[in-house]
């Protein structure tokens, strides 16, 4: 486990949180601090001493389903609310609006329409380029490169030193609050126009090549050590978009294929050569 990918253990926050979200969505409502409650833990995913889901320390990674309870509670007591400041203005949550960030924050946010959401984490040393998205309840590790046009979706991981190129798309989740967010490791790069859902797992160091995509039941063919993975890029592995024959006389016909995603290596001196990112460019 690298230094980057947190233990559940290492940011668990104030037990009162935790037991307050975790009881039934109307019970939660009708408590008198709801409000107040909402509140500090939108302040301890600001801040990254809670957080979405966690690697349990033998690499799998959990939900915290109080965390997403919390976050629909932030959406049911809130009003629609216009944000005259932002340009061309704006309307929406009272509870969750655009963060303003500051030089405080460590963040390199370059101008041009971006918006990080009340209640995301984003570390020092990450550089977000206009316009890209980072909702609630998200998380980006430190020094990130989070490129033009990409979505951080609710509840996404996103560790350290990682790079998000052009358009990429990392899905949310809120419902069901048990469900695990898309987790992409540390180190690991992925390319302009990738697509990832449905709670995939990008391991540490691995190379998605521009355009793969990839949801919780999409087969990677491994042609390097021949067998297949769902859900979860290995560590280092390099994906790439491919095809294979689709079946059936119609398919046959018509010379049809389908999407299949490969593993065509593992990561070495040259795949980090080719997508490391220059300091100047930090």
């Amino acid at each position: 486990m690298s230094e980057g990918v947190e233990r559940a253990d290492d940011t668990t926050p104030a037990t009162g949180l935790e037991a307050f979200f975790s009881r039934g969505m109307d019970e939660v409502l009708l408590d008198p601090r709801v409000t107040e409650q909402v509140q500090a833990a939108l302040d301890a995913l600001e801040s990254g001493t809670a957080r979405a889901a966690t690697d349990d320390g033998a690499g799998t990674w959990r939900a915290h389903p109080w965390v997403k309870q919390a976050i629909l509670a932030a959406f049911s007591l809130s009003e629609l609310t216009p944000y005259p400041q932002w340009p061309g203005g704006a309307v929406d949550k009272s509870l969750v609006p655009a963060r303003e960030m500051s030089m405080a924050d460590g963040v390199r946010v370059v101008p041009g329409g971006t918006s990080v959401r009340r209640g995301a984490h984003v570390s020092p040393g990450v550089v977000v380029m206009p316009p890209s998205y980072v909702n609630v309840g998200a998380r980006v590790g430190p020094g990130t490169m989070v490129d033009s046009h990409v979505l951080v979706g609710s509840c996404a991981q996103v560790g350290r030193g990682v790079h998000l190129s052009a358009a990429v798309q990392l899905g949310g989740v809120l419902e069901p609050v048990g469900a695990r967010p898309v987790v992409v490791e540390d180190g690991a790069f992925v390319g302009a126009q990738c697509g990832l859902y449905e709670g995939v797992v990008v391991r540490e160091a691995a190379v998605l090549a521009p355009g793969v995509t990839l949801t919780a039941s999409t087969t990677i063919h491994d042609l390097v050590r021949e067998r297949t993975h769902r859900g979860e890029v290995p560590s280092g592995a390099v994906v790439v978009p491919g095809t294979r024959p689709a079946r059936g006389d119609y398919a046959t016909a018509h010379g049809l294929s389908l999407y299949a995603p490969c593993i065509v290596k593992y990561r070495d001196a040259d795949t980090t050569a080719a997508v490391a990112l220059e300091d100047a460019l930090r």
